[in-house]
């Protein structure tokens, strides 16, 4: 349908096999300009070589939970794309630890990189929209966000976080004529997933889906791309679930 014909889409923690890398091969698909970024350098490499047959894809190394690589993305995109239409915040991190022997740490971890690195990544890019007068950003929540599961608190406090995050930035700028919306996935199955899971609770979650498994990560990449293109024009500080559960 070449949806996102002619716009230039930016998008974090897009190496390897996961949500994000589906992202990019359905945007170029689409008839983006992309730049994919993530702070597995090598990883990120290899994905930019496996995406560059569908389009102009161009790889930018970046850590979200650093301000001066985050800043750095957004200028050398920028600069590669010559304007920024999509912003797609990918990057969060994981785990599953009861809150009774959670560490500071590993709270801040989650937290700093799941939200803190959305929250810089959305600044840093509407501020690029604003200058333009138009934009839309596209953040990866999650249904844990509305659903209570055990050993998630610091993951559901990130990803509660975001969905509120999109909501306030939405109407920080819609005088500017920028959209900024969520997807909310329930399960997305990929390798990294599997090394952060139990294999039990993915076995337990995926039975609780009507469909009797995980999504694919295309299938919420679909959904990112729809609300990226024109054809959401009128969408602004939604969640979208994307899952065969009711929240």
């Amino acid at each position: 349908m070449m949806m996102l014909a002619g716009k230039t889409v930016v998008i974090t923690a897009a190496a390897g096999t996961g949500i994000g890398s589906a992202a990019a091969k359905r945007c170029l698909e689409e008839g983006a300009a992309v730049v994919i970024s993530d702070h597995h350098e090598r990883r990120l490499g290899e994905t930019r070589d496996r995406l560059d047959h569908l389009g102009p894809v161009y790889a930018i190394p970046c850590d979200v939970t650093v301000e001066d690589q985050v800043q750095n993305l957004i200028e050398r995109a920028a600069a590669h794309l010559g304007r920024i239409d999509v912003m797609i915040n990918n990057a969060g991190l994981g785990g599953e630890k009861s809150i009774v022997d959670m560490t500071d740490d590993e709270w801040t971890r989650v937290l700093d990189v799941t939200l803190n690195g959305t929250f810089r990544c959305t600044r840093a890019a509407l501020k690029t929209m604003v200058q333009q007068g138009s934009g839309a950003v596209v953040n990866n929540a999650s249904v844990i966000g509305w659903r209570a599961q055990r050993g998630q608190a610091h993951y559901a406090a990130a990803k509660a976080g975001v969905m509120a995050l999109t909501r306030c930035a939405a109407m920080d700028v819609a005088a500017h004529g920028i959209r900024v919306n969520a997807v909310a996935p329930s399960l997305a199955m990929h390798p990294f997933l599997t090394k952060v899971t139990s294999a039990d609770l993915l076995t337990e979650l995926a039975s609780r889906e009507a469909f009797g498994r995980a999504a694919e990560p295309v299938e919420v990449a679909n959904v990112m791309v729809f609300l990226a293109s024109d054809l959401a024009s009128y969408l602004t500080g939604e969640v979208i679930s994307v899952s065969s559960q009711h929240p």
